[in-house]
């Protein structure tokens, strides 16, 4: 049987009726807007490319194994691609309004755990996508593939099939509860003694000077740093309770500008984008007088793990670092050197394949003690966490739609815990865009966050201009 990942149930276990946890992203495109039927036909003829898209989870009872991937019999596309609109002529505001509302309500759990809606009425002769799959699905990395998948290289791809009934697919038949049952248990065991198996080999590896003996040393170097990391000051208003309702803004830049700055001050355009962020939290908290001069916002900062080989697997394959924004740094070029001497700092650590092999011990733990501990860790109140932000790389060529062009994507990430605030972020050709997701009541002033993260570029490049 198919059956999750300990980090893919993990996404799944968490969800609840304050956290939708599903990613998600609105693309803007050019052109008329296509028909509803043609928008049907257009993924019904990926779907044999997807066969997630026709795939449900099945919990097993009592969680006595991880769950499974299992065909919906009653699958039906109309459910899955829907059709709506926004006032015409509709600005960001009416397309971000009514994203926030899409982007809160959670998917059908005993569906496959995707939609997508057409929206017209956007100005400028536009029109949009908004897309959610759950994050038990795909991660930033595979998220970017299926995007790849579902739209076109070519501005003049082959038309899709005209019926739905030209697609062969047929579901397989559902597996008894007794037969998932005696498949969790024999999972339960079995998997457990697999990871186990491979501990001998590791220990060789170890006393032979291996990379897995660098990045456990390396792990237990970096500690110390961290701990001093936790130890600085943060703000207490980024945490709290969340509720069901999400306000979504966004924010804009030009690959050209990051890498002025990048020229000029050194680092990565990760450090740039990290920086700029810092910029939004520190006019967010100093509109809400919490600002001081010692302060940090602490991010966790998700980093894919994936290998070549795992490319276009619709997974999870993630590790992360911990970041501490400067926010109460006056100087916005001492602000990204913060920040690229602690990504520097990290990257010699290797924290995030340390990271990666304590996540692998998920593998170990008992199904109902994954389903269990997965929900009883978001609902933990803590306060060392502030906010999310990542970061994923897009296609650098265009892409299409049924011949239109996509303009604009804007990323979707989830929040849940007592983290009110996440910062997704996502390049395609030579534009880099922000989405800030927040909780609606705890964050009416989101819109200060996605102003300050375009000032911080500004202010950046204004630095980088005087420094030359």
């Amino acid at each position: 049987m198919d059956r999750l990942s300990a980090m893919d149930a993990g996404f799944y276990f968490v969800e609840d009726e304050n956290v939708p946890m599903h990613v998600g992203s609105v693309l803007i495109f050019d052109g008329p807007a296509p028909s509803y039927g043609d928008v049907i036909r257009l993924f019904v003829s990926k779907l044999p490319e997807v066969p997630r898209y026709r795939q449900r989870v099945r919990t097993l009872p009592l969680h006595l194994g991880r769950p499974v991937w299992v065909d919906d019999e009653h699958f039906q596309i109309l459910y899955h691609v829907r059709h709506t609109a926004v006032p015409a002529p509709g600005g960001a505001d009416q397309v971000r309004n009514l994203a926030g509302r899409l982007f809160a309500q959670r998917l059908d759990l005993t569906k496959p755990l995707w939609e997508v809606w057409l929206v017209e009425g956007l100005a400028d002769d536009r029109w949009a996508i908004i897309s959610k799959v759950h994050h038990c699905l795909i991660d930033g990395i595979a998220g970017t593939d299926l995007l790849q998948i579902l739209l076109d290289w070519r501005k003049d791809p082959e038309p899709p099939e005209a019926d739905e009934s030209t697609d062969p697919w047929l579901p397989e038949p559902a597996p008894s509860t007794v037969d998932l049952i005696a498949d969790g248990l024999r999972d339960a065991v079995a998997a457990p003694i697999k990871h186990l198996a491979a501990v001998p080999a590791l220990a060789r590896e170890m006393r032979s000077g291996s990379e897995l003996t660098d990045i456990v040393r390396a792990l237990a170097r970096s500690l110390p740093g961290t701990a001093n990391r936790l130890l600085e000051t943060s703000a207490g208003s980024l945490n709290g309770s969340i509720g069901p309702h999400r306000r979504w803004v966004w924010a804009d830049a030009e690959i050209a500008e990051i890498k002025r700055i990048r020229k000029e001050f050194g680092g990565t355009v990760n450090d740039v984008i990290l920086t700029a962020i810092t910029r939004g939290f520190r006019d967010l908290l100093a509109g809400r007088g919490e600002l001081t001069s010692d302060q940090v916002v602490r991010s966790l900062v998700p980093v894919s793990v994936r290998a070549p080989r795992e490319r276009r697997t619709l997974n999870n394959r993630l590790s992360a670092i911990l970041v501490n924004l400067p926010v109460g740094e006056d100087d916005p070029a001492a602000r990204l050197r913060s920040i690229r001497e602690q990504m520097d700092d990290l990257k010699r650590s290797r924290q995030a394949a340390g990271a990666d092999v304590l996540t692998n011990l998920g593998n170990f733990a008992a199904p109902t003690l994954l389903a269990l501990g997965s929900r009883a860790a978001l609902r933990f109140p803590q306060r060392l966490l502030q906010t999310l932000t990542t970061n994923v790389p897009g296609p650098r060529v265009p892409l299409y739609m049924l011949g239109r062009p996509l303009r604009e994507l804007y990323p979707y990430v989830p929040i849940a815990a007592t983290m009110r605030i996440g910062v997704g972020v996502f390049s395609y050709l030579d534009h880099v865009t922000f989405g800030i997701t927040a909780d609606f009541d705890a964050v009416p002033d989101a819109q200060t966050l996605a102003d300050g993260i375009r000032a911080g570029i500004d202010e950046l490049l204004e630095a980088a201009t005087a420094s030359a």
